[in-house]
């Protein structure tokens, strides 16, 4: 395994984080603790949860995600050797079961505590805020949507809010996720200059169908020292090659979950086809392809990779050990300028 530091912290992770949203929709408790286990021996210390977890939310698996991750931690005994992420949802009608609010003092303090009894620890090594809950463009939305009555600007309270958690000894380090490069900067100005906790990571979507990031986040990532954690990196497993030829698998998660159609349009799929050719060019699975190339981003502090089978988590693990040649990434620079981002 190879590690980063997150940045401007003495906190070492693995450059594969463990994702969990299917556990407990497509994985069992049992599946999880197995994930947890293998992942762990094979060098992987970094776990990345939600309070909203499992995807798709609903209101009767609610929290089970985290109760998973809790449950192996009572068993093992294994807390102190986990790097531990998790997440704030904001409102929306994704999320009405959840709250109704923004990123207020109550909502942070409920959320906090509530995730913390639910993990079994006291403490959260970084805390993100899922998503902003301004109106702008995030989960595939592409353009800017301009409206005339701006919500409040709560920057700072939410900042003052966290510093309290961190105090209090619950909260190590805080992190953004589905942000924009102008939230990214917004957050980072007002520590600096309010003398508040930094933003030390970005969870953001990454992926050969997928590079947004490099558009604007990028260059903050770089500039400002600003880790993005990429999701999705598999883009829902489009870029396993499991639905190739049309083709939608039994248990998988666009046959289970349709309605999760981010990285299946059919530029996507003509992408994953031309992804898929070079691949067997070279002579690697287009998984191995898709994973090499994130884990070799230079902005990329970690890769968060998900499974629903043992076969499909060893794999994306080993991608670690994969190394893309010059010619390869320039043949998949070649697809992406004749088809850029298809799944932003």
């Amino acid at each position: 395994m190879k590690y980063n530091f997150i940045p401007h912290t003495d906190i070492k992770v693995s450059k594969i984080c463990l994702g969990t949203m299917t556990w407990g929709n497509q994985n069992t408790r049992d599946d999880a603790f197995n994930q947890m286990d293998f992942a762990l021996d094979s060098g992987v210390n970094f776990f990345d949860t939600a309070e909203l977890y499992p995807v798709p939310a609903n209101a009767d698996t609610y929290g089970d995600t985290e109760r998973f991750i809790g449950d192996w931690f009572s068993k093992t005994k294994k807390r102190e050797k986990v790097v531990l992420a998790t997440k704030i949802a904001g409102p929306g009608s994704y999320t009405a079961h959840i709250r109704s609010s923004g990123f207020n003092p109550q909502s942070i303090e409920n959320a906090l505590n509530q995730s913390l009894k639910r993990l079994k620890t006291h403490y959260i090594d970084l805390y993100q805020l899922h998503w902003p809950t301004r109106q702008t463009n995030f989960f595939g939305t592409r353009d800017y949507p301009y409206v005339e009555e701006k919500e409040k600007d709560n920057f700072q309270q939410i900042l003052e809010t966290l510093l309290k958690f961190i105090n209090e000894g619950k909260i190590r380090h805080l992190g953004l996720s589905n942000e924009t490069p102008w939230g990214a900067m917004k957050y980072l100005s007002i520590s600096k200059y309010q003398n508040l906790p930094r933003m030390k990571t970005i969870q953001n979507p990454y992926s050969l169908l997928n590079r947004t990031f490099e558009i604007g986040n990028a260059e903050v990532s770089d500039r400002e020292d600003l880790g993005l954690l990429a999701y999705s990196p598999m883009a829902f497993g489009i870029l396993s090659g499991k639905y190739r030829n049309g083709i939608f698998p039994e248990k998988s998660r666009l046959k289970l979950f349709p309605r999760m159609s981010r990285y299946s349009s059919q530029q996507s799929f003509s992408a994953t086809e031309e992804y898929a050719s070079i691949a067997e060019k070279y002579g690697i699975s287009l998984a191995q392809l898709s994973l090499a190339f994130v884990n070799d981003r230079p902005f990329v502090t970690s890769n968060i990779i998900g499974a629903t089978t043992m076969l499909q988590l060893e794999e994306n693990i080993n991608s670690i050990n994969i190394k893309l040649s010059d010619e390869i990434i320039t043949e998949i620079n070649s697809v992406h300028n004749r088809i850029p981002n298809p799944a932003p």
